[in-house]
């Protein structure tokens, strides 16, 4: 595949840094945009990885674009840039945040002898964090959902974002009171579409029905302060998993968006450390590590 080829998959704001010949492709949240994971990204290739992330159906453009896309569009986008990258790399890792993990399992379960190991940062499949109102989620959410309410509807985000560093959150709410035309290229959308919560909804289901069929090598880092998805969701990917290994490891002193937030380096290092020493899961019996940075008593 030509370079202008791939550049095509990966969109407008994605991006590829190639180094060595394993790779690692990186996958978004959602409503996000490869903005969060590009600082990321390149504290990867500092290792010597490879490392895509391309730019998924719907995002970083109008919200009416958005409100169009389906889960199994941002899916199309993450198998079509893997697809690219198995062609030029030996190895290839995949590492989500959020919504971008739960991607990655589906990818993981239909691509089980091509899908070298997985990390899954902030995995979601309960919005259940801090931050998350509980009538929310148990009654308005739902009456929403099922009624032609789904349609109008959009959930604005309140603050911290997912951020907990205070200077970065700064730099994001700068960013959406400029209200410019590029701000969802820079920070994606803070108002979701419910059209676009159902689909999320889809896919929460999917990834959960793919999980016993997720065989290789997986991670999974969470922030024990995580206001938007608790730690839950860590315990129930490590015990619906096919996987023979895994590893937990929990970060303290950040929020949801781990590639952005005080703990990123630490993050990135345990990521590019994994994929260096994952191997195949018929080798391990299960493992579990607890934490990486774990709260003061």
């Amino acid at each position: 595949m030509t370079d202008a080829a791939l550049d095509t998959l990966l969109g407008p704001n994605g991006f590829y840094l190639p180094r060595g010949s394993s790779a690692v492709l990186l996958v978004h949240g959602l409503t996000g945009t490869p903005a969060e994971m590009r600082d990321f990204g390149r504290q990867l290739a500092r290792q010597g990885l490879s490392v895509a992330c391309p730019q998924l159906a719907g995002h970083c453009d109008s919200v009416a674009a958005l409100k169009a896309s389906r889960w199994e569009d941002w899916y199309d986008s993450v198998e079509r840039c893997f697809e690219a990258l198995a062609q030029r790399h030996a190895q290839v890792y995949v590492a989500g945040l959020s919504m971008g993990a739960l991607l990655c399992l589906v990818l993981a379960s239909r691509q089980r002898t091509r899908v070298a190991g997985l990390a899954l940062l902030s995995p979601t499949f309960f919005y259940d964090g801090w931050n998350m109102p509980k009538l929310r989620q148990t009654l308005f959410l739902p009456l929403i959902l099922y009624s032609p309410l789904r349609y109008v509807f959009a959930w604005q985000e309140p603050p911290p974002y997912g951020i907990k560093d205070e200077r970065v959150r700064a730099m994001v709410t700068a960013v959406l009171q400029k209200r410019d035309s590029q701000t969802a290229d820079k920070v994606g959308h803070f108002k979701t579409p419910a059209t676009v919560i159902w689909q999320s909804r889809r896919l929460i289901r999917a990834a959960r029905r793919c999980l016993p069929q997720v065989q290789q090598p997986t991670l999974i880092v969470h922030s024990t302060e995580d206001d938007m998805a608790s730690i839950r969701n860590a315990y129930l990917v490590r015990d619906e998993i096919g996987a023979h290994q895994v590893e937990i490891c929990f970060v303290d002193d950040c929020y949801h968006v781990l590639t952005l937030d005080k703990r990123k380096h630490e993050v990135a290092a345990r990521v590019a450390g994994f994929c260096r020493g994952a191997r195949p899961a018929s080798e391990h019996l299960p493992q579990y590590l607890y934490p990486l940075h774990a709260k003061a008593a």
